[in-house]
């Protein structure tokens, strides 16, 4: 059977069938233990249980369908546009579960973009019974995460995001969530890659694992042994809509940065250089001198964008931006993004052969729908 990507979102009233929108998983790098705890993860689940959240949204059913995701790969297309909410054919109002986490005393969480997106109405449940209507602070698209607030009477429960840089295949890694609406579900496996790209967007770093993700566990936490968040619960790759022992989470590095920028104001400000680009061939390469291609070789330069103001050429091969080494063209659109608008900095560019240094001040890329 063909697999696809599936989203780990799920319509309430065919919970244990009915595959919706694709979740990710967050990951958070291990600092020490890799190994399993000693008597198994029963002590680490009691720890962070009480922080993990279950989603559900109720959306207002609608006539037309709703938009189609950006940079979606062919292969997702016919599943989300049989999947998504808003297409023809739904009756009454839409519901739908996810999960998230506590990060804050105060009710601050993080789920996907796409548990909450359009909801009319978000209700949060904790481990201990207790719901609470929740606000939308803000939410990003193209990493698909996005920030809930809740208001409580005394301090919550919370967990900490742990580094990814120390992050090794092989590492165990526990999923707490809400698969099929079922309620808490513990899961355990191994980082089985890093840095997976499956084509959603320009921010694919995600780390992939072997416990089992399933509809529901979208935006909920991946942990390390000692109780850190190193991602969070986005995607899986699947021929049914159940877990095969292929999901994948957004880092918590990139997932820190992006709640940040919510939690200031709501969004999330991006650098934009204005250019079409493309890979560097081997062919190129090797007239270049170069053991493997390298670089981002620009196609078009926008009208009066920052890279036009700078004298960025077609035809040019962008070799570094700011200290960032440019391999390939997820680093070049990562360090541009993650430059904060009206920045200057230095890129070293190749053109013709000869190697220069221009200064560009970064632009603001101005948000698109989802």
């Amino acid at each position: 059977m063909h697999s696809i990507l599936k989203s780990p979102r799920q319509s309430a009233a065919a919970a244990l069938t009915a595959a919706l929108l694709a979740t990710s998983a967050l990951t958070v790098a291990p600092a020490a233990a890799y190994a399993v705890p000693a008597g198994g993860y029963a002590d680490l689940v009691e720890q962070v249980s009480p922080a993990v959240v279950f989603i559900e949204v109720t959306t207002k059913a609608q006539d037309t369908p709703a938009p189609m995701p950006r940079n979606i790969p062919p292969q997702l297309r016919r599943f989300f546009e049989d999947g998504m909410p808003g297409m023809p054919g739904h009756q009454g109002p839409l519901q739908g579960v996810g999960s998230g986490f506590i990060i804050s005393s105060d009710g601050q969480i993080v789920t996907n973009h796409h548990v909450v997106a359009g909801a009319d109405t978000v209700t949060v449940k904790l481990a201990d019974d207790r719901s609470f209507e929740a606000k939308v602070v803000g939410s990003d698209p193209m990493t698909d995460i996005a920030l809930l607030k809740i208001e409580a009477d005394v301090d919550l429960p919370f967990v900490k995001f742990g580094a990814t840089d120390g992050l090794r295949v092989g590492d165990e890694v526990v999923a707490v969530g809400n698969p099929f609406g079922l309620g808490g579900t513990v899961t355990s496996g191994i980082i089985s890659a890093l840095s997976r790209d499956i084509r959603s967007g320009p921010f694919d770093d995600f780390i992939q694992t072997d416990a089992s993700i399933n509809k529901g566990n979208s935006g909920g936490p991946l942990f390390n042994n000692a109780g850190d968040v190193i991602g969070v619960n986005t995607a899986i790759l699947s021929p049914d809509g159940g877990s095969v022992g292929i999901g994948f989470a957004v880092p918590a590095d990139l997932v820190q940065t992006v709640v940040a920028d919510l939690s200031d104001d709501g969004s999330v400000s991006r650098g934009w250089l204005g250019v079409n680009i493309r890979p560097m061939t081997e062919e190129v390469a090797n007239v270049l001198g170069y053991d493997s291609p390298k670089g981002a070789v620009i196609e078009a330069v926008s009208e009066d964008s920052p890279a036009a103001k700078a004298g960025l050429e077609r035809g040019d091969i962008i070799m570094s931006f700011g200290k960032t080494e440019v391999t390939d063209l997820r680093d070049l659109t990562r360090a541009v993004a993650t430059t904060e608008p009206e920045q200057s900095t230095q890129m070293k560019v190749l053109r013709k052969g000869e190697e220069l240094t221009l200064d560009v001040t970064v632009g603001k890329l101005d948000p698109k729908p989802a």
